[in-house]
């Protein structure tokens, strides 16, 4: 093992997980009144009770761990002959990230041959979390200290972290939210978008009316930024909020865009305390631009991957059926399906365009091939179109720039 990986209690990873992908987990401690409290593990967390404690007006607050904590914790794999790589939540809303660096400067004058590292993943939960297994899969494969660093840091960019609250006066009351003064909507029933902006600062970029478009609002996001799906497990956080948060599984499940898995897990008790019931956040890996692209992608992108998507299956159903069939009317069905499917996706001119293209030119032929044609001439009317470069990007004509 080249190096060892340790995180802590904020990455909201289950502790099963955690044992096994070998991970060290450094407990958070809470305070309710004069009592001193930890959840190691969010499995055992009775985490109804504490969310009901916070709504019912409890307070709750919360203690930073000390460099010579920190240092109690990296000194066994020093000792061992293990580097220490410390996966830490953000610095623009935490000075864990600093506790550890000071703890990696006292312990440097020990162990001079040994490599002490604290990445700020520059977000929180499980924005937090999938870094630390992913330094985790980098140690497996064997990657130098060096190495796992400077991927780390880079993945930690990537990582896209958005949420929506039911009230903003946690984030407020903690500093944690630096343009709070623009979303004081709740008489309106006004809901905003945050996310861990490019500096690890929790920033409102967008206000919705209602939580379903909020939700709503986190689906697009998602649809809209989110690179290879399929490969990946997305995480889903919530506090007091299950319903929803299944609902929001759900849609990105029925999408097109599903992932690979969803982790889906309650809030744990220090970060909560930050944030509040009624918090729903999602995790995932974008783009290198993720965190600023955020604040542009929207409905209009989800729209248009939506119709796209449409198009796609329309098309292979047609060539299906026209491919078994003999007679030209099943294309001409087949053709009208992708119409009336594409129509009711409100999708952007280019797609209906292409669809009507298709209808058109398959209802005036008797050619089999006809229909193969029509196909291929959406797929390129689509992909050539100005108004529909995220369409373009998701059908692979752009796929070196999402790799």
């Amino acid at each position: 093992m080249s190096f060892t990986v340790i995180t802590d209690t904020s990455g909201n990873l289950p502790k099963v997980m955690a044992d096994e992908y070998g991970l060290t987990v450094i407990p958070f401690y809470y305070h309710i009144g004069d009592q001193a409290l930890c959840c190691e593990a969010i499995e055992n967390f009775d985490s109804d009770a504490y969310y009901r404690l916070l709504k019912e007006g409890t307070k709750v607050t919360t203690s930073q761990i000390t460099p010579q904590q920190y240092a109690e914790y990296f000194r066994p794999e020093l000792e061992k002959g293990n580097d220490v790589i410390f996966v830490s939540m953000s610095s623009g809303i935490s000075g864990s990230c600093d506790a550890a660096r000071v703890a990696g400067r006292m312990l440097a004058e020990d162990y001079p041959e040994r490599k002490i590292g604290a990445v700020d993943t520059k977000g929180a939960a499980l924005g937090e979390g999938f870094v630390a297994l992913e330094a985790a899969r980098l140690r497996d494969q064997g990657l130098s200290f060096d190495e796992a660093m400077e991927k780390l840091e880079n993945y930690s960019l990537r990582m896209c972290n958005i949420f929506t609250v039911d009230d903003l006066l946690y984030l407020r009351r903690g500093g944690r939210l630096s343009n709070a003064s623009a979303f004081l909507g709740t008489l309106l029933n006004i809901k905003p978008l945050l996310k861990g902006d490019e500096n690890g600062h929790i920033t409102a970029f967008a206000k919705l009316r209602g939580r379903k478009k909020a939700i709503d609002g986190l689906v697009q996001r998602y649809e809209a930024l989110v690179v290879r799906p399929e490969e990946q497990t997305i995480g889903i956080v919530q506090a007091a909020c299950r319903e929803d948060a299944a609902k929001l599984a759900e849609m990105i499940r029925n999408g097109p865009c599903p992932p690979k898995e969803i982790l889906e897990v309650d809030y744990e008790p220090v970060t909560c305390a930050h944030v509040g019931p009624g918090t729903l956040a999602l995790f995932f890996l974008g783009g290198e631009d993720v965190r600023t692209a955020m604040d542009h992608a929207g409905e209009k992108d989800s729209l248009r991957r939506r119709a796209v998507e449409a198009v796609k299956d329309a098309a292979g159903a047609a060539f299906g059926k026209v491919s078994q069939s003999k007679p030209v009317e099943a294309a001409k069905e087949a053709a009208e399906a992708v119409y009336e499917k594409v129509s009711q996706s409100k999708p952007v001119e280019a797609a209906k365009e292409a669809a009507e293209a298709a209808y058109e030119k398959v209802s005036q032929s008797k050619a089999v091939g006809a229909a193969k044609e029509a196909a291929e001439a959406a797929y390129e009317k689509v992909a050539q179109s100005k108004a529909m470069e995220k369409v373009k990007s998701y059908l692979g004509k752009d796929k070196e720039n999402k790799e």
